[in-house]
């Protein structure tokens, strides 16, 4: 098929790759702009971006979409037989939309119509859901509102990372976009019953709040690492990333959430407790837990996060 693809980051280049691989004529590769990254703050062009000059496609990395009328007309003027989204950034304007002969179909990473929005993976994890999947959707001008052209599921686990989750995602939804296109499925309306939204997440969102269950902590942890991390506050205000940990939802204690329980970095919650194992402090790289009490051990006793238990 002729088509379009859009998308940006690192979940999106499996599928990239795979549409080209299969021998489909890709017109153009939409992508956000080049970013300031890196101590250097130099361009850096993103991952789709890479991927598609690797391959020789052309790419097109427009600021806006909204009111652009002359890159309507040149979206337009491709000829898509279908535009594939994943991950690209940018709203669709409907002269976009039904521009494709096909439209534009959206790898989303959830099961729709649940965790609809920014933060699908993250979500899923956060809520505790036993498993997560890919949707592919016909788009429509509501937020992952269209009807359904194919949707599989994949466990989630306890030891399931937002890490893990992504890049089972991103592999099975390049191959089920394959299928879609061999194979055109009739398109399934949405159930209106069992929506929920995925919110664009924020640093602030990392923030370990001890007085929560070891459950939902561990949850958090797995979720949010990498992006966009979580972290806790040593006495002195230093911030203390946690890049993971062992939950202990049994072990008993009365210390209030956030001491430090023993030298084995377990930490009260406000049920049950966890044992850090991956800790990262300022201007230092992530290291295990050993390595890091090496450098600065922490007493038992010590209470982490004071600041947010007892704001001035």
């Amino acid at each position: 098929m002729r088509l379009v693809f859009m998308g940006t980051p690192d979940f999106s280049v499996p599928a990239l790759r795979a549409l080209h691989a299969a021998g489909h004529e890709i017109v153009a590769v939409y992508c956000q702009p080049p970013r300031p990254a890196g101590r250097g703050k130099k361009l850096q062009a993103s991952p789709v971006q890479q991927a598609a000059e690797e391959l020789g496609l052309l790419v097109r990395h427009p600021l806006s979409l909204r009111k652009n009328e002359p890159e309507w007309a040149d979206f337009a003027a491709l000829q898509a037989d279908a535009a594939i989204v994943a991950a690209y950034g940018l709203i669709l304007p409907q002269a976009m939309l039904d521009a494709p002969r096909l439209g534009c179909l959206n790898i989303h990473a959830s099961l729709l119509p649940r965790w609809r929005g920014a933060s699908p993976i993250q979500s899923a994890i956060l809520a505790g859901d036993t498993q997560s999947g890919v949707t592919i959707m016909q788009m429509e001008a509501g937020l992952d509102t269209g009807p359904m052209l194919l949707r599989e599921a994949v466990p989630i686990t306890a030891t399931t990372t937002a890490t893990s989750l992504h890049d089972a995602l991103s592999a099975l939804g390049a191959d089920m976009a394959l299928r879609v296109l061999a194979d055109m499925p009739t398109p399934t309306p949405q159930p209106e019953e069992g929506v929920t939204y995925a919110p664009r997440l924020t640093r602030e969102d990392g923030r370990i709040d001890w007085a929560k269950t070891a459950t939902e902590i561990d949850r958090q942890i797995r979720a949010l690492t990498p992006w966009p991390g979580t972290f806790t506050t040593l006495p002195d205000g230093t911030v203390l990333k946690i890049g993971a940990a062992t939950p202990l939802p049994d072990t008993k204690h009365t210390a209030q959430p956030g001491t430090v329980l023993d030298d084995a970095l377990t930490i009260a919650c406000g049920s049950g407790a966890v044992r850090l194992t991956r800790l990262q402090k300022p201007g230092r790289g992530m290291m295990d837990a050993d390595a890091f009490l090496r450098g600065q051990p922490l007493a038992a006793g010590t209470l982490l996060g004071a600041e947010q238990q007892n704001p001035a």
